[in-house]
């Protein structure tokens, strides 16, 4: 009998509840030199990677004020000014809420547009319930991150700005490192000069 391995469910989860402050203004819908919206540019490239997309936005907005058009899974941050570590921790506790059901989530940021799908589906295929891949072009690391879900609950309860770092430092032996060819992996956006890519 073959052995059919079934690919594992990633869920993406897009960070989009930040202020933009040293933008500037509201960079998610800035237009990148292509003429997309930011935003709708790393959604679409999550819509293509991954088996379902979940997004965090700030408190009381909706997706469809974003102009992104389908609007993934939206969770909505807990208070209007809070940082990447509490932004992460709302978008993953409703997923453990909902029992979304996936072995791994891909912590992607709103403002990170060109990483390569390629990327992505080579972070997909390693992907496991109990492991965290990473990506890492010329030595250094990017995004996203893939966590298993076996530290879904850790995540759930970071707060501030300090995202998952502690985490990916207490689970140092679970990492699992992927080097690509894909500068895109380091490149997020500060300031308007950085739409051009």
């Amino acid at each position: 009998m073959i052995d059919r391995h079934e690919p594992t469910r990633v869920i993406a989860l897009v960070l989009a509840a930040g202020h933009s402050r040293r933008f500037g203004t509201d960079k998610r819908q800035a237009r990148l030199a292509d003429g997309r919206p930011l935003l709708s540019a790393t959604l679409a490239l999550a819509t293509r990677c991954f088996a379902e997309v979940w997004i965090v936005v700030r408190q009381g907005e909706r997706p469809a004020e974003l102009s992104i058009g389908h609007a993934p899974h939206a969770v909505q941050a807990p208070s209007d000014a809070i940082g990447l570590g509490t932004s992460l921790a709302s978008g993953v506790s409703a997923l453990l809420e909902a029992q979304a059901d996936a072995a791994a989530v891909a912590v992607m940021l709103g403002d990170m547009p060109w990483i390569q799908p390629a990327t992505c589906q080579a972070l997909a295929r390693a992907a496991s319930a109990s492991r965290i891949v990473r990506p890492r072009h010329t030595g250094q690391t990017g995004h996203p991150v893939l966590f298993g879900r076996q530290f879904w609950s850790e995540l759930a309860h970071l707060r501030g700005d300090r995202g998952a770092r502690e985490v990916l430092k207490t689970h140092a032996d679970a990492c699992d490192f992927i080097d690509v060819d894909d500068p895109g992996i380091l490149l997020d956006i500060d300031v308007p000069a950085d739409l051009s890519g």
